[in-house]
């Protein structure tokens, strides 16, 4: 990976980090059907069931800004060297000769 660039190593970056984020919020939201299915009411079932879709739909809200962020970040870097490789490189300054006496 030492040649790739930086913009796809952002870009794989979030993506494992989106997978984890989901990854948690599924076994999140299998302790809260869990849990609903052990409520013995009614009114406590639908709050489990509730909270268990509210973490999905949280979760990959969450996920989504992620990668978004990272795509953004991603374009950005792949933007400013496409633009330093198009740029002249800076001039060298002359060299000070010392005074002899």
């Amino acid at each position: 990976m030492a040649e790739a660039d930086l913009d796809a190593v952002i870009r794989q970056t979030a993506k494992a980090q989106t997978k984890a984020v989901m990854a948690a919020a599924k076994k999140r939201q299998a302790v809260w059907v869990t849990r609903a299915a052990k409520a013995k009411d009614k009114e406590t079932k639908a709050r489990f069931r509730f909270l268990a879709k509210s973490t999905m739909m949280n979760a990959t809200a969450t996920a989504k800004r992620l990668q978004n962020s990272a795509e953004n970040a991603a374009d950005a870097y792949a933007r400013a060297m496409k633009k330093a490789m198009e740029e002249p490189p800076p001039a060298k300054k002359p060299a000070k000769k010392k005074a002899d006496g």
